[in-house]
């Protein structure tokens, strides 16, 4: 082994990025063990699902032959999960397709809205709360995290209904339809119907964001170096800008990666609520029509999605703070 190779294996960043990734990849083998139970443990079964509710015993028992589903339980759960590594997540009742081209087809719309309602939560809350914390017990920073705690507890679909109320039915400035489009770029085509939706997705985020933002200016603004900033005669501005600021990231930056599954999460709701053509209007549709792979699918990549904006805020805050690294130095 080389030099670097063994300074590199004595890394505690390494160290601590390893751990982190087996547990992640331990949490994820889990969650399919859990969807295969869930998909053993439908009405009738996968033969029934796929066959139809007149197929006789003998269609379901070749069925069954055919595709292992009579083998035993480990047996068929090895065979699953090389299904799943190779990107096959069955195929939908309804729809007559293999659920992994029905989810892609539908995910990176739903990408497309998450990112979008992080990036103007984080737009708006970091300021926000930096200014609550430079104002700190004035009107301005009751008011606003009054604000901020209705926001963090009203649910995502009761704010979207009062946006809706205000926006297209009083106002009639926006539209309460979401974009139509296909394809990402149709979608973009229209950014008029976007704005529902994101500022949907995005205000609960913001509430979140902005607290964290608050309370880390207000933790950096009594350190040393403020008040050595301030003895040399600094302004009150600049000192915020060029010091508080950017010591103040850590904790906004952690709280990214762990909203990362929230704001997807409450995308199935918002995209219910305006009818946008992403993956979780396809979830909806699916319950409806008891359509349990496409069902099963999402909720899979729902929970890889929890799982990797986990690890993404751990390692993120890992590299950033070394403090967070279980004791390692």
């Amino acid at each position: 082994m080389t030099t670097t190779t063994r300074g590199w294996a004595r890394s505690p960043l390494l160290h601590y990025v390893l751990r982190r990734t087996g547990q992640a990849l331990l949490v994820v083998l889990l969650v399919t063990v859990v969807v295969f139970l869930l998909l053993q443990a439908l009405p009738g079964g996968p033969a029934r699902g796929v066959l139809g509710q007149t197929a006789t015993p003998e269609q379901i028992a070749a069925f069954n032959a055919a595709n292992g589903f009579d083998d035993p339980l480990p047996q068929q759960y090895l065979a699953f999960l090389d299904r799943l590594l190779h990107g096959d997540l069955g195929t939908s009742y309804v729809m007559n397709m293999p659920v992994a081209d029905a989810i892609g087809e539908r995910l990176p719309k739903t990408l497309l809205l998450t990112v979008l309602s992080l990036v103007v939560a984080v737009a708006v809350a970091l300021p926000l709360g930096v200014r609550q914390a430079a104002r700190r017990n004035s009107a301005f920073d009751y008011s606003t995290t009054t604000l901020a705690v209705v926001l963090y507890s009203t649910p995502s679909f009761f704010l979207g209904l009062l946006l809706v109320i205000v926006f297209s039915q009083w106002l009639g400035v926006l539209p309460a339809l979401a974009p139509q489009g296909q394809t990402v770029a149709e979608v973009l085509a229209e950014p008029k119907a976007l704005v529902l939706p994101v500022l949907t997705g995005s205000l609960v985020a913001v509430a979140t964001f902005s607290r964290y933002a608050r309370s880390s200016t207000i933790d950096n603004l009594a350190e040393d170096y403020v008040r050595t900033a301030r003895a040399k005669g600094t302004s009150e501005r600049a000192v915020l800008r060029r010091h508080v600021v950017r010591n103040s990231l850590t904790p906004v930056i952690a709280m990214l990666g762990y909203q990362v599954p929230v704001v997807f999460g409450g995308a199935l709701v918002v995209e219910q609520l305006f009818n946008y053509p992403g993956m979780g209007l396809l979830f909806w549709s699916s319950a409806q029509a008891s359509d349990f792979p496409v069902l099963l699918g999402c909720v899979l990549v729902i929970a890889v999605a929890t799982v990797a904006g986990s690890l993404l805020a751990d390692l993120t805050q890992a590299a950033v703070d070394p403090r967070t690294r279980g004791g390692l130095r």
